[in-house]
């Protein structure tokens, strides 16, 4: 079956019949989600494909917008702090989607039977666009798994080699390759991402990030713009205050606490910043945080 809306219809229905609180399922690396609000969330992805079943998202990235629909698809390539919000989500008509975390180590075999070049140009670690009858039915497929347990250790894997291939040779091809080389302008600006990710609380040096990736500063301030959509200072402030968002949902009342924790040593400009990003200070934020869904980008 190849017809994309009979294909959606499906998808719909099994998201709706297998979804959980928090986004997991018994495949490895698939992820199920519905959203009933269309409050703004603010997130950190990870390396992820997103077929979007039901509704809209838009999606800001520095100063660039995505917005992707029902029938589309959403590919990150990157850890990326990122600002959102579904399109008229209500409980009556949720937004609906699926989620494939994007391994390199699952990618990188398939580069080898791909007549692709070895190189591709970095750009941006995000795109949207719609998704193939061939994909939704590769998605199709991999949801009708969760009916049959007994089948997934040995087909999802299968399908998910299909579904990175489909990928591998449509249009998001130079997008998806970044992921699986080794010696990609993406899999050097991500060792930096890391290192700021995993350190976010600590002083930053540009050089040293620079010589982590391999690259000459300036070199390094080019690629990571044009990957991340952000300097490396706005990357790190971002990270750091959505690192602080997530643990106020658990200590709602040690604000300045938390502000010291991710970095800043002075409370005013902690309160200031936050509120910039998220519209309210942490202190009225902290309320509302503790009944987030879970979402995907």
């Amino acid at each position: 079956m190849t017809d994309p809306d009979l294909l959606l219809a499906e998808i719909r229905d099994l998201i709706s019949a297998h979804t959980r609180a928090d986004l997991r399922t018994p495949i490895d690396g698939l992820l199920l989600a519905r959203m009933e609000s269309s409050d703004p969330e603010y997130s950190l992805t990870e390396p992820l494909l997103v077929v979007m079943a039901q509704g809209a998202k838009q999606l800001l990235l520095g100063d660039k917008v995505y917005e992707y629909r029902a029938g589309d698809v959403l590919i990150v390539t990157a850890d990326l702090p990122v600002t959102g919000h579904f399109i008229e989500a209500s409980p009556e008509q949720p937004s609906l989607g699926l989620g494939l975390v994007l391994r390199p180590a699952t990618i990188a075999p398939l580069l080898l039977e791909s007549a692709r070049p070895r190189t591709t140009p970095s750009g941006p670690a995000m795109a949207t666009g719609p998704a193939s009858p061939e994909l939704l039915d590769a998605a199709a497929r991999l949801l009708r798994l969760l009916d049959s347990p007994a089948d997934i250790p040995v087909l999802a894997p299968m399908i998910e080699r299909e579904i990175l291939w489909r990928l591998l040779t449509g249009p998001y091809a130079d997008v998806i390759r970044q992921i699986g080389l080794a010696d990609s302008s993406l899999t050097h600006i991500s060792r930096a991402i890391r290192w700021i990710r995993d350190n976010y609380a600590e002083p930053m040096r540009i050089a040293d990030l620079a010589s982590l990736a391999g690259m000459s500063p300036a070199a390094f301030h080019r690629h990571f713009r044009a990957i991340t959509a952000l300097s490396p200072l706005q990357f790190q402030k971002r990270i750091r205050l959505q690192e602080a968002r997530s643990l106020l949902a658990s200590h709602p009342s040690d604000i300045a606490g938390i502000g010291h924790l991710v970095g800043y040593d002075s409370p005013s400009q902690f309160n200031r910043e936050y509120r910039r990003l998220f519209g309210t200070p942490p202190g009225q934020d902290a309320a509302r945080l503790r009944t987030t869904t879970p979402h995907l980008p």
